[in-house]
């Protein structure tokens, strides 16, 4: 079984200390919510788990698959197994949704062994209709150019596509619910749901118990000044959103007292 270890992690953005010393370990089969304000190192930490160049580690530690990726490229943390879907995914027009996939899974595939061929038509085809009628989605959509013009719900549900066609261990969905309406909502969440299992671990970021209603985590934790200072599971959401996040700091600042 996979898992995701974070030890002790630094993580600075020009100069700016935004991660200090965060711990978290997600296991393959495993759904987490990592909750917490604006502003407290929730995006900064998915995007230093793929590796953005921006995000500079300082010190401490990501092991994955007994690997620790901190000098890893991008494209190699995604073929260990690591996948992120964006909290505002970018447009590519003239690139169709179905082209994309097939690069990526191509892209993979050769990175494996030069050799390949890639996967062929017929077999792709196949592979996407089961994913877009699992994820329930009309098979128009792959035709269409990734995130050029869709809606916030479409952009979202294009990022769950590419998640089941390139069946990560272990993945990282950064504020998937930000700029949805209910209905949309919905649809994502059972398209995460239908991907979670035995083979996928989910770190889901953010805001609002409202995503956990559908998407169930067996662990919640909440961040603040660049760290996790709290964890347990689903009912430290539900505590959450009927007291808010004073009583988080309150119990924060006087564990900070205490410790000088």
């Amino acid at each position: 079984m996979s898992e995701l270890v974070i030890k002790n992690l630094h993580v600075s953005i020009e100069g700016k200390e935004i991660l200090k010393g965060l711990d978290l370990t997600v296991k393959q089969g495993e759904t987490h919510a990592l909750m917490g304000p604006n502003g407290t190192g929730k995006s900064t930490l998915a995007y230093t788990l793929m590796g953005h160049p921006s995000y500079t580690v300082t010190s401490g530690e990501i092991w994955f698959k007994d690997k620790n990726i901190i000098e890893m490229p991008v494209d190699e943390r995604s073929r260990l197994g690591l996948f992120l879907a964006f909290q505002y995914p970018v447009a590519i027009p003239g690139v169709t949704v179905a082209n994309f996939l097939r690069t990526a899974i191509n892209a993979r595939r050769r990175a494996e062994n030069p050799q390949d061929k890639g996967i062929n038509i017929l077999e792709f085809r196949n592979m996407l209709k089961e994913k877009m009628e699992m994820l329930k989605m009309d098979n128009a959509f792959a035709g269409r150019y990734l995130n050029d013009g869709f809606s916030g719900g479409e952009k979202k549900r294009a990022e769950i596509l590419q998640m089941a066609a390139l069946k990560p261990e272990i993945a990282i969905l950064d504020e998937t619910d930000s700029g949805l309406d209910i209905d949309a909502l919905r649809i994502v969440a059972d398209g995460v749901n239908a991907l979670t299992g035995p083979q996928l671990g989910a770190l889901v970021i953010t805001h609002y118990q409202r995503l956990l209603n559908y998407i169930k985590p067996q662990f919640v934790h909440i961040m603040l000044d660049g760290r996790v200072v709290e964890s347990g599971g689903p009912d430290l959401a539900l505590h959450l959103e009927e007291q808010g996040y004073d009583w988080v700091r309150e119990k924060y600042e006087e564990e900070k007292t205490s410790i000088r």
